[in-house]
């Protein structure tokens, strides 16, 4: 993937050093949730098959409140780091490609930031650490990436490649996107009215999917633009989004498949929709909520 072609984007947030401290989520008053109550949610989202950042992000998002952004020691990446400056490139593309999908539709597109940590985070959406994955906080529409999981990719996963790893980058811009659209707010509307959330083809498994396929979307506008992509790129996204289906992690995790618990989708899923929205660059073909099949 030739990704110096990519414009480098102004809002990756370096707080490698930083160590994660704060007092958790906060909520008004300054008053947080404490690391105890937070390991228990993780807990128990673990348990009952539903994402632990996204529930820790629902109970944030339902809060009317303005919530502190972590602390941050540094605002910028420093330049001679050619693994923050990939990042940057392949942010900043995704500024491009959905800037100009939302222009395109009579819409302005808020740029989310990307916040590089190492060991442990402070978000909106409570203390994580490194074991988390990536991921996208809702409630202060941030992304956030630990870059020793890409590491952990290549080696636990067999998915190594700077593609493979745009990928990862893109599917967590798509919920950022799925947030501007007013599709996570469905999902949280859905949950309060108690529908079930976990399982195969349930609402976390479609959403999921769907942020695959918009990551699609955006590889399709990019290499459109800046014909970046080299023989194997797009194998490396599809060999990623395999390793990571919810049908082979629990194999490996716990040597059997629960169905039931599903939520993200299978290997087979998560490649169909990154194909999806790679051969068609159309969000409108990325509407997994209303597909009879996944």
């Amino acid at each position: 993937m030739l990704w110096k072609k990519g414009r480098r984007s102004d809002n990756v947030v370096d707080a490698r050093g930083d160590g994660g401290g704060g007092g958790g989520m906060r909520f008004g008053g300054g008053k947080g949730l404490s690391l105890t109550a937070v390991l228990l949610i993780v807990g128990i989202g673990w348990i009952t098959g539903q994402d632990p950042m996204q529930i820790l992000g629902q109970l944030a998002g339902q809060m009317d409140q303005s919530v502190p952004a972590p602390s941050q020691t540094r605002q910028a990446p420093p330049a001679n780091d050619e693994q923050a400056e990939f990042v940057r490139s392949i942010l900043g593309d995704t500024e491009d490609t959905w800037g100009q999908v939302f222009q395109q539709a009579g819409r302005q597109y808020q740029q989310p930031k990307l916040v590089l940590f190492s060991g442990r985070v402070n978000s909106a959406c409570g203390l994580a650490s490194s074991a988390t994955g990536p991921f996208y906080c809702p409630a202060d529409r941030q992304v956030y990436l630990d870059m020793s999981f890409f590491k952990e990719m290549s080696q636990r996963f067999a998915a190594a490649g700077d593609f493979a790893q745009a990928y990862v980058i893109a599917h967590e811009v798509g919920h950022h996107v799925q947030t501007l659209l007013g599709v996570s707010a469905k999902i949280q509307e859905a949950r309060q009215q108690g529908r079930q959330m976990e399982g195969d083809g349930g609402l976390l498994v479609r959403q999921e999917l769907q942020a695959d396929c918009l990551a699609g979307v955006w590889a399709n506008h990019a290499q459109k633009r800046l014909n970046w992509l080299e023989p194997g790129d797009i194998e490396e996204a599809l060999t990623a989004a395999n390793a990571i289906g919810d049908d082979r992690l629990q194999q490996q995790g716990q040597g059997r498949v629960v169905p039931d618990s599903f939520t993200h989708g299978t290997s087979a899923q998560r490649v169909r929709w990154f194909k999806t929205g790679f051969a068609q660059g159309q969000v409108s073909q990325c509407d997994t909520f209303a597909a009879k099949t996944l």
